[in-house]
């Protein structure tokens, strides 16, 4: 494992604490999102900020029940979700002095929910001061969680609590990479540029998930992320997956991974695969991407 991602060396979290998590997790997918797909009327999805960024009832429901669950479970958490945050974004103001915040992404890539395309995730992490120290990117479609804690390994937990320990891959030169790019999330004046890039990797797409993309390079399955959309549930849950499968995971200017920064977030499977990337993608340097509450 790395020290790209610093973290504190102890879990958050008891085993009971994750085993109760985990099934909270499940119950919402199962009672607020799986009944709703493919099933949504016009009503039931509407737009935050642009036709793009989309909020379905399932959004809703899901947080609103994991939100209460936790804050019974932990009543002097910080409890940040994204459809709360988007409405009140003081909130994440509070996250750098939180001992303890637990940070939801009810369904992430809601566009992908909303088309009726299986490609969607919960993800949950717990933080301490900013640095994420426990991970949850679960895929209710196939009923099974990534998590990781600080210390540990990084697992693929399916049913009957089956556990398999999850591996980087061992990254390499340019042309053989396999990753993802968010063109659509950089300024304007420089997705051309980052689309010129494409050609000199093996692979290189968007799943408009970022649980999916992060699940991908935490199994062995892909060799990088590029993260360009800053938000406080977004990515947390993913950087410290990657990290203890054995991954780099570090903003793009080279500095630790923060909650709350500004600018992009790079993660690889190791420290000279990190390396290669951000030679090839530090012209976004001169343009920071923007946070946004979305």
């Amino acid at each position: 494992m790395t020290d790209s991602l610093p973290v504190p060396v102890t879990a958050p979290l008891t085993m009971a604490q994750r085993a109760q998590i985990l099934n909270l997790i499940r119950r919402a997918a199962k009672t607020e999102i799986l009944p709703r797909f493919r099933k949504l009327s016009s009503h039931q999805i509407d737009t935050k900020t642009g036709i793009h960024d989309l909020v379905t009832e399932a959004d809703k429901g899901a947080e609103a029940m994991i939100a209460r669950a936790l804050q019974t479970m932990f009543p002097h958490a910080l409890i940040v979700g994204e459809e709360h945050a988007s409405l009140n974004p003081e909130i994440l103001e509070k996250i750098a002095e939180a001992e303890i915040c637990f940070t939801i992404d009810p369904v992430d890539g809601t566009w992908n929910y909303a088309k009726g395309l299986p490609l969607f995730g919960v993800m949950l992490s717990v933080l301490r001061y900013g640095r994420p120290v426990y991970g949850l990117l679960y895929d209710p479609m196939v009923n099974d969680f990534i998590t990781a804690s600080a210390g540990g390994p990084t697992e693929l937990v399916m049913p009957r609590n089956l556990r398999r320990t999850l591996e980087t891959t061992k990254g390499g030169p340019i042309e053989d990479l396999v990753g993802f790019a968010p063109v659509a999330l950089v300024p304007k004046d420089k997705q051309a540029q980052l689309a010129a890039t494409f050609p000199k990797f093996a692979r290189i797409t968007s799943l408009r998930c970022a649980c999916h993309e992060a699940r991908m390079v935490a199994s062995g399955n892909a060799d990088f992320v590029l993260f360009a959309k800053m938000t406080a549930w977004d990515h947390p849950a993913g950087a410290i997956a990657i990290q203890q499968a054995g991954g780099h995971v570090a903003m793009l200017d080279g500095s630790d991974y923060l909650v709350g920064k500004e600018g992009y977030l790079l993660c690889a499977s190791d420290a000279a695969t990190w390396g290669r990337l951000r030679d090839l993608f530090d012209f976004l340097l001169d343009a920071p991407a923007k946070p946004v509450n979305a």
